[in-house]
């Protein structure tokens, strides 16, 4: 196999890992869940009130993102608390808000939601 062909499968993994992230951001919803974790961990009624959903739907969605390795949870007695998992999300969040939130929406990134 030459330098070309590794290269070209290097970067076709690449892509398909990517473009599995973005089918993920690609839902509004899940897009604003992943944002509300940017700062830190959060449980599922601090989500439902962020974006005005019902428990069951914002659950529904986590479930979806953990089995996408996107998000985890701890456990703290009876509360779950999630928080995003794969560390590439968080530049891509990032700039995202960056880009596309006016100021009036934008959480405080710079606080932990936690301290």
């Amino acid at each position: 196999m030459n330098d070309l062909s590794t290269t070209a499968q290097a970067m076709d993994k690449a892509a398909d890992e990517a473009a599995e992230v973005l089918k993920v951001l690609a839902n509004p919803s899940r897009l604003r869940i992943l944002c509300a974790l940017l700062p830190g961990e959060r449980c599922v009624g601090e989500l439902e009130e962020i974006l005005g959903a019902s428990q069951s739907y914002v659950s529904g969605q986590l479930a979806r993102m953990r089995s996408e390795g996107l998000v985890s949870c701890d456990r703290d007695g009876r509360t779950i608390r999630y928080k995003l998992a794969d560390p590439r999300i968080s530049p891509i969040l990032e700039r995202l808000y960056d880009v596309f939130c006016p100021e009036h929406v934008k959480l405080d990134l710079s606080q932990s939601v936690n301290a």
